[in-house]
């Protein structure tokens, strides 16, 4: 089959199930694995070229809706009359049902139920460490400064939160992402701060601008100078290269604790 992936995510799913040969052609941010690097590109994925996706004849393109915008993406792709799958998970349990029905989709059933129990089984795995864990920190997890943007209960980094040994500040609200204030924040006192802001390189954060917020020089997180800019792709795109972030979030809270 011919797919296009016009989502970051959606590709590196099809990587976990085997399939990335499948892809054509990918959205401007699609970067892993490597060898989707060598293949055109349609556009950011807020913005896809969709000429550009009819002119390749797919047999199927993934969509998604895990960021605000792309609804606009589905319309385009109905008006085109283009097959399409859309994926939205927001919890690990749903990422591992994406990979049983996209593998479906691409006329391999068994593999995905095959994926689906692979990835079910590493998060027990962390879920049975986290279970013998007494020790746990507050997280506060910054998507965007201003206006600041977090993840709320009803998301997948609530739950990688505590499978490394915390727990998200925000895992009271009732939302899949907050929109919040710096006071907020502050209020809420956080021990660690993790700065995933979307679509933002590493090397351009700056914790000096964290510093710099009015009363944060009181948060718990800014006086013991637990501020982490962590890589938003391990972290803010819905697939099984989360459990990658994951691993990397328990080194950096091992180094503060005896977890």
């Amino acid at each position: 089959m011919r797919v296009i992936s016009i989502c970051p995510s959606n590709t590196e799913l099809l990587d976990y199930l085997g399939k990335i040969d499948h892809l054509i052609a990918v959205d401007d941010f699609s970067d892993y694995p490597d060898s989707v690097n060598k293949l055109p590109r349609l556009g950011p994925d807020l913005s896809i070229d969709m000429e550009k996706v009819a002119a390749l004849e797919p047999d199927l393109v993934l969509a998604s809706l895990s960021v605000p915008g792309m609804e606009s993406n589905i319309k385009a792709l109905e008006e085109k009359k283009l097959p399409f799958l859309v994926l939205n998970p927001n919890t690990l349990e749903e990422i591992a049902e994406d990979l049983r029905t996209v593998a479906e989709a691409l006329g391999d059933k068994d593999l995905g139920d095959e994926k689906a129990g692979q990835f079910r089984q590493e998060v027990h795995f962390y879920e049975a460490a986290a279970d013998k864990r007494s020790q746990r920190f507050s997280l506060y997890w910054e998507w965007w400064p201003k206006p600041i943007f977090t993840p709320g209960r009803k998301n997948w980094l609530t739950e990688i939160s505590r499978l490394s040994g915390g727990w998200n500040i925000f895992e009271t609200e009732d939302a899949a992402s907050i929109q919040t204030d710096w006071e907020d924040v502050r209020k809420r006192n956080p021990e660690h701060i993790c700065m995933v802001w979307v679509g933002v390189e590493e090397k351009k954060m700056r914790p000096e601008l964290i510093r710099k917020r009015p009363g944060w020089e009181n948060v718990d997180a800014v006086k013991k100078d637990n501020i982490h800019i962590l890589p938003e792709s391990l972290f803010c795109r819905p697939s099984p290269r989360l459990l990658v972030g994951l691993d990397k979030l328990e080194q950096v809270l091992k180094k503060n604790s005896s977890l």
